[in-house]
């Protein structure tokens, strides 16, 4: 996902850091409820006919399988995820969120690679790495890769390794091994600070398969993973310790602004929308 994308604290970062906390933490203005329908009014005929004869019984309504509801479009049960793609700001794809109204339905091991796969090879994202791949180009960040369409090559596939890696080690790997829950279960309710502190706190606490909560190893592991193995395809300026180290911190950070992005995206939307 694009929070994948950013690394060790370059021009670009503290951009997109600087926009992304103004956008998430403005306040938020009160949306307006909405009513529901009113009930339609039974006729004067139906309230003062007496019935003819004993009605058989009505027949009983088919239930959802365990772990659904109806109308409720961010259910896992279909398919093990989320089956609706509501993208934050109409572009990044947000494969991984689901409602914790919903009846928890654990993801089986093909599920975590499914949503891992959708969201790492959306159409989004090649535009989002190839957009940063020209910036680095522009800015000639890691000169020993030149110009020209060589360089422009090494750095996207630079950018497109170090998204893949993440997203594979912190939504699939680590997960089905831990057995950890991958995905983003949005708090919804409550004031604007305790739902900011919650989604924080994901990066540190997870869902388990058994439904239980439990310590995000499957994020800070997979983080971990991906900037070690970033060395193997950067440029040696950048494959000290202390930079492993700084991009293993940026992307817990990143991860952390994400999950305020999926938090409070459908209120901007539902906002936006009403305005």
């Amino acid at each position: 996902m694009i929070f994948q994308h950013i690394r060790r604290g370059k021009p670009l970062t503290l951009l997109l850091w600087m926009g992304l906390l103004v956008f998430i933490f403005a306040p938020l203005p009160q949306a307006r409820a909405q009513q529901p329908p009113p009930q339609q009014a039974v006729t004067a005929a139906a309230q003062t006919e007496p019935p003819s004869a004993p009605n058989p019984p009505a027949p009983q309504p088919k239930t959802a399988p365990s772990g659904t509801q109806h109308g409720d479009s961010t259910s896992p049960a279909r398919t093990g995820a989320q089956p609706k793609n509501d993208r934050i700001l109409g572009v990044v794809p947000n494969y991984s969120t689901v409602e914790n109204r919903t009846p928890y339905q654990p993801l089986t091991v093909g599920g975590k690679f499914k949503i891992t796969a959708e969201g790492a090879f959306d159409c989004a994202e090649f535009g989002i790495v190839a957009a940063l791949a020209g910036f680095d180009q522009a800015t000639n960040e890691d000169p020993t890769w030149g110009q020209g369409f060589k360089g422009y090559a090494r750095r996207y596939g630079a950018r497109f390794a170090d998204q893949l890696s993440g997203n594979i080690f912190v939504g699939a790997v680590y997960p089905a091994l831990l057995h950890e829950d991958p995905r983003y279960f949005r708090r919804g309710e409550g004031g604007f600070g305790r739902r900011a502190g919650y989604a924080l706190s994901r990066v540190v606490i997870t869902k388990r398969d058994s439904g239980s909560e439990g310590f995000n190893f499957s994020e800070l592991l997979g983080n971990a993973t991906a900037a070690g193995l970033s060395n193997a395809y950067h440029p040696r300026g950048e494959r000290s310790a202390s930079e492993t180290i700084g991009t293993w911190v940026t992307q817990l950070g990143i991860d952390a602004a994400g999950n305020e992005a999926k938090e409070f995206w459908p209120d901007i939307k539902r906002i936006l929308h009403w305005k």
